[in-house]
């Protein structure tokens, strides 16, 4: 076996027998759009969608800049500066099969958390075009029941006070929209990628909300200038593991110290609403609505919150992957009753999409033995996702008559997991969530009030008023806490 090559842009001659590499000019590359939040599902997902354009030898004025606004993205920034801003995206099929392919739409990558300014100055200047985001759902800054933004984040409080020395990204985008206001440039689109229902709208409002206080002005320019498309975005993308970079340096010739891992499947639905020019994406693949409302329902309430359902309840009957669930019988019939008796009646009808196929589907893509996408990593940050993937489903449920029961047991399960922070058989569970702290507070009360956790409203809402609701919960939870054999309710349930 050959001696594997560094990624680098001047070793790309040499992979290229091996795997796919970039066929365009990367020199060449304006920078149109800058991108906040460069995880493995931007570098799966826009990034991948600009690499196909460019490869069609379109797109040289839409090159990518990423940004990293918190201190955990030096390391990215690191690797990216010795790569030549170059990855490996590793497309795993449920056969074994793993098609690599070397991406290079990413051309710079900047840190705003130590020197504001370069950002700043990157957002503004005249080729910037786009900024997108992918910060997930607990980087908005808002109260997910009440849909406000939190004024009491002490980030927000200094922004206000000091406009120039940004740390969250409303500060960043105020900062870049003001100076491209003040030099007579056009505004950019801001395009979210994240997994939030009417995400754009979500977006607009949030920012319009800072920039009212903080500059009343510029909030005026923003609300009439700048385009917020919501957009639905999908495509399983796990944790690069150790493995991962030995499989591609072993089998592919190549080290590159941070892969992107992903399943084959990807979806892209956009609102065509955008301030000053787009990349032709639909060239390759992603498709332009009216409304894109529907499809992130859809995919909201049925992909993650499926991904939810079998996450905590896999992590306490202790499978460590979403494809070990997808092994378990008993765990595949529960998902698709949830899925076909509380999900599927809420939708009501989505031009171009038959729910069942959709549902097939997922499932498949849920059992990609090549995946192994971790039940810790989809039960994180549980707090940010299940209010709107599936206690929203249940709020609409109870308001219809329809059936909760499969839901109830899912938030009976959060809470001996925030509680315990252990599975059935005693072991550790890692349990990573911004609000982890009151969350275990909430829980650990259960044995002396059954409905403590619920009591917060801020995830729950009314919950914990509903009759119907506090019944279904109050028995499962008690069940869980005398005896924790999850698959057991599962089975009753069904």
């Amino acid at each position: 076996m050959k001696t594997p090559i560094q990624l680098q842009q001047q070793n790309l001659a040499a992979l290229k027998n091996g795997l796919p590499v970039p066929t365009y000019n990367r020199a060449d590359n304006k920078i149109g759009i800058v991108h906040i939040g460069v995880g493995g599902f931007h570098r799966a997902h826009e990034a991948y969608y600009l690499q196909q354009l460019r490869q069609l030898g379109e797109a040289s004025d839409w090159g990518i800049c990423g940004i990293g606004l918190r201190e955990a993205d030096a390391k990215l920034h690191d690797i990216f500066k010795k790569q030549d801003h170059l990855y490996t995206l590793m497309v795993k099929h449920p056969d074994g099969k793993i098609e690599p392919e070397v991406i290079g739409s990413i051309v710079d990558f900047k840190m705003g958390v130590t020197d504001p300014e370069p950002v700043i100055a990157r957002m503004a200047d005249a080729d910037t075009r786009i900024v997108s985001l992918t910060i997930t759902e607990g980087g908005y800054n808002f109260n997910p029941t009440t849909g406000e933004f939190n004024f009491d984040n002490p980030d927000i409080q200094h922004e206000l006070r000091h406009p120039n020395d940004p740390r969250t990204v409303y500060g960043f985008l105020t900062a870049a929209l003001q100076r491209r206001r003040d030099n007579g440039l056009p505004a950019f689109t801001i395009l979210i990628c994240d997994n939030i229902e009417h995400n754009g709208d979500m977006a607009r409002k949030m920012l319009l909300t800072f920039a009212e206080v903080q500059n009343p002005p510029l909030a005026t320019w923003i609300a009439q200038e700048v385009r917020f498309p919501n957009s639905m975005v999908d495509r399983i993308t796990p944790v690069t593991t150790p493995a991962d970079i030995e499989t591609l340096a072993q089998d592919f010739g190549v080290i590159d110290a941070w892969p992107v891992t992903c399943e084959p499947f990807i979806q892209w639905v956009v609102e065509d609403k955008f301030s000053n020019g787009r990349p032709a994406f639909e060239k390759v693949g992603v498709q332009f609505v009216p409304d894109v409302g529907p499809y992130e329902k859809m995919k909201l309430r049925l992909l993650n919150a499926g991904h939810s359902v079998l996450g905590l309840l896999g992590v306490l009957h202790g499978h460590p992957t979403i494809n070990a669930c997808m092994e378990d019988e008993t765990f595949v019939t529960y998902l698709r009753a949830f899925m076909d008796t509380e999900a599927t009646p809420i939708l009501g009808d989505i031009e171009g999409i038959d729910l069942d196929d959709y549902k097939d589907t997922l499932l498949q893509r849920f059992a990609n033995p090549n995946i192994k996408d971790s039940v810790n990593r989809i039960c994180s940050e549980s707090s940010a996702k299940l209010p709107k993937f599936l206690i929203a489903t249940i709020h609409e449920n109870i308001a219809t008559g329809g059936s909760i029961k499969f839901a109830t047991l899912v938030i009976a399960a959060w809470c001996y997991y925030s509680d315990k922070g252990m599975d059935r058989h005693g072991h550790p569970i890692e349990i990573s969530d911004a609000m982890g702290t009151e969350l275990h507070e909430a829980a650990k009360q259960t044995t002396t009030d059954p409905l403590a956790f619920i009591r917060q409203e801020s995830l729950f809402g009314t919950l914990v008023k509903n009759e119907r609701f506090t019944k279904l919960y109050t028995e499962a939870v008690q069940q869980i806490y005398e005896d924790p054999n999850i698959k057991k309710y599962m089975k009753e349930l069904m």
